[in-house]
């Protein structure tokens, strides 16, 4: 299964100079965990960095920092991790897993955003799957005391 038949295309953004503050906003708006910094929000939306509400918690308020001083491109963690569109499922679990990140950027063949891609969005098309299994499962039975009777 490819990226662009599960990932979620409204993505939340923000540009490098988003202050840290304005980044907690848009997340309790959206209700969303992590906002896409892109180059340019009206135009270049190369994923740049993804920003988290624990890198919030832990960079900036366990830090004492200013969440109003401090701009996203600060805390994002380098270099991003992206996906493309028609890229296998299988392959953006692994690079999410060695990499030991939960949400990543989806990229057109242009580079641009164009979605994320989540562990939330791929352990809910896991349940979806071993849901259809057992109605598999359940079906088979059900038609075999129909047709045994």
């Amino acid at each position: 299964m490819q990226l662009k038949e599960i990932y979620t295309p409204d993505v939340v953004c923000c540009s490098r100079g988003t202050s840290a503050m304005d980044a907690a906003l848009l997340m309790r708006q959206r209700h969303v965990g992590a906002v896409v910094i892109v180059n340019d929000i009206n135009d270049d939306r190369a994923p740049i960095g993804v920003i988290t509400d624990r890198d919030l918690a832990v960079e900036v308020v366990a830090a004492g920092l200013n969440g109003r001083d401090t701009q996203v491109a600060a805390l994002a963690r380098k270099p991003v991790i992206i996906a493309r569109e028609d890229e296998e499922l299988n392959a953006a679990i692994e690079r999410m897993r060695s990499h030991g990140i939960r949400r990543t950027p989806v990229v057109d063949s242009g580079g641009a955003l164009v979605g994320i891609i989540t562990l939330d969005d791929m352990l809910a098309l896991m349940v979806e799957n071993a849901n259809a299994l057992v109605q598999i499962t359940r079906k088979e039975q059900h038609e075999e005391r129909r047709t045994r009777r």
